[in-house]
């Protein structure tokens, strides 16, 4: 009997389907792939990169070109000539006593406001998933109102209201012709109030969207194991919303150190004997109020290197958390 090679016989084929063609390996030719569609992301973001050069690439570079330069009145009048000072003016900045304690102040303050802002914003959070939709809505309302309510008139509102001879607070207190902006502690406690008052519905929303978006199951099996509210909060939600947590934190970081409106007009330029001074008002003294151009633009290059910091290692906790950048 003669047998058949198992090769030599034809596949059978089911009745109703095609039959496939052998599967072949793809020719490579050496050179990676060709990713397609490598520059639209950057044609679409041409248009905003263009006006983001505009308003910033080049005043960030005239900031650094006048902080090298003897650049006061009499240069900008034209009367004397520009000379280049190189590190001259950094040198005469960091010498400076009043600087640096101005630089501590500055951090300090920043500090104070970052951590009440993140406080009031995430405990109204938590309020507003536990309230019903009305009482919910009047408190948005008029969180985005203070939130909408420019700089420049919420300061002055925030004066009238802690004013010694008029404002009510110290009439409801008790605390009589006391003034706010006389002692240089109170005068801060003062504007922090204000900077919260303005800064925290940005938290607010923003966590309240994080909260909204942890399923209702995570919380809910929490608490039937047991687990205080606070607790909830902190083994839980906090972990959770920690990358919203990273974002309000830093951007309320860069806010909250560059002041410049709240302390000029609450504290009528920097206080009494320059008592209640930031980076943002130190620099606008330099360079307005004494014509010292080149060490408020070297003040400003400072705080520029310094928020930088600040952003790269917001990029970088970023990174670590795998989020998208």
């Amino acid at each position: 009997m003669a047998y058949k090679s198992a090769a030599a016989e034809p596949a059978v084929v089911p009745a109703g389907t095609t039959a496939r063609p052998p599967a072949t390996k793809p020719r490579t030719s050496g050179r990676p792939p060709r990713r397609r569609g490598t520059w639209t992301p950057w044609l679409y973001l041409a248009p905003a990169l263009v006006v983001l050069a505009a308003l910033l690439v080049y005043p960030i570079y005239q900031l650094g070109l006048i902080s090298f330069l003897e650049y006061t009145q009499a240069q900008v009048s034209g009367g004397e000539p520009t000379t280049f000072q190189g590190l001259g003016n950094y040198r005469a900045l960091f010498a400076d006593g009043q600087f640096w304690q101005v630089l501590l102040a500055t951090l300090l303050f920043a500090a104070a406001c970052v951590v009440s802002t993140l406080a009031v914003g995430c405990a109204l959070a938590v309020l507003l998933t536990r309230v019903r939709a009305l009482p919910r809505l009047a408190l948005m309302l008029a969180a985005l109102g203070a939130w909408a309510t420019p700089a420049i008139t919420g300061s002055t509102v925030w004066v009238f209201l802690f004013d010694p001879d008029y404002g009510p607070v110290n009439r409801l207190l008790g605390l009589g012709d006391f003034s706010w902006t006389y002692g240089r502690f109170s005068a801060f406690a003062l504007v922090l109030f204000e900077v919260v008052w303005c800064s925290f519905p940005f938290v607010m929303v923003t966590v309240y969207a994080g909260i909204k978006a942890i399923p209702g199951e995570v919380l809910e099996a929490a608490s039937l194991d047991g687990a205080s509210q606070w607790r909830i909060w902190r083994s839980v939600t906090a972990p959770m919303l920690r990358p919203i947590l990273v974002v309000v934190t830093i951007q309320s970081v860069i806010w909250d150190f560059k002041v410049f409106t709240q302390i000029y007009v609450m504290t009528n330029g920097g206080g009494i004997a320059g008592q209640n001074l930031v980076l943002n008002v130190y620099a606008y003294q330099k360079a307005f109020a004494s014509s010292q151009y080149s060490l408020g633009s070297a003040i400003g290059v400072v705080m520029l290197v310094i928020l930088l910091a600040v952003t790269l290692v917001y990029l970088r906790l970023l990174r670590r958390q795998g989020e998208e950048i």
